[in-house]
């Protein structure tokens, strides 16, 4: 994991929107917000989930191992950038090969868009926007060994598994103590497949 990441904190998420609103003030991201809020039971509950760029470190990337045109550069700290617009095509393989969802096409314009950690601001050692603006701590920007220090017992995850694949990653979730298993079950639960809930 890098030194100092996101950590993202579900159960702190009141789903105010302000990281997005900060994400879409960003200089870099010309009005538009990179990081999505999720409803995870819309309807039924108001719990929400900032989704930003989790930066795969093993495999590295999925989104950028299968971009034709090499348009999404990984720094050497593991940061996973943007599509580079002079290169990038719109074809949406990096959509469909990020196993958390993050990367979007803005189809007027055919090019991917996703969070970039605020690279322009973390380079320099700030915080990302998102996370300067979170009021709960949902997003929390540092080290583990200081998000410990501010929150004793606070566990968290980086490895994930999608049904065969496991997925590390330089961005990690704070989960439940008591739940700790490695790896931690990636993607939302499946509730409906062609309109049937399969819950029951």
């Amino acid at each position: 994991m890098m030194g100092r990441t996101i950590f993202i904190d579900p159960g702190r998420c009141i789903g105010c929107q302000a990281c997005v609103s900060a994400c879409r003030e960003c200089d870099s991201h010309r009005g538009k917000s990179m990081i999505h809020l999720d409803y995870t039971d819309e309807g039924s509950s108001v719990a929400s989930l900032p989704t930003v760029c989790m930066h795969c470190e093993d495999p590295v990337a999925p989104c950028a191992e299968v971009c034709p045109a090499d348009a999404i550069l990984v720094t050497a700290d593991g940061v996973v950038q943007q599509a580079d617009t002079t290169r990038c095509i719109g074809c949406a393989n990096c959509v469909n090969a990020c196993p958390f969802g993050v990367p979007k096409i803005d189809l007027q314009a055919k090019l991917q868009m996703k969070c970039n950690l605020c690279y322009d601001r973390t380079a320099y050692g700030l915080a990302p926007m998102c996370a300067t603006v979170c009021p709960t701590g949902a997003l929390f920007y540092g080290t583990l060994e200081e998000l410990q220090a501010e929150r004793p017992g606070v566990q968290v995850a980086d490895t994930f598994v999608f049904g065969e694949s496991e997925v590390r990653t330089g961005v990690a979730m704070v989960v439940p103590a008591d739940r700790v298993q490695w790896p931690v079950p990636g993607g939302l639960p499946v509730v409906e497949i062609n309109g049937k809930d399969v819950r029951r």
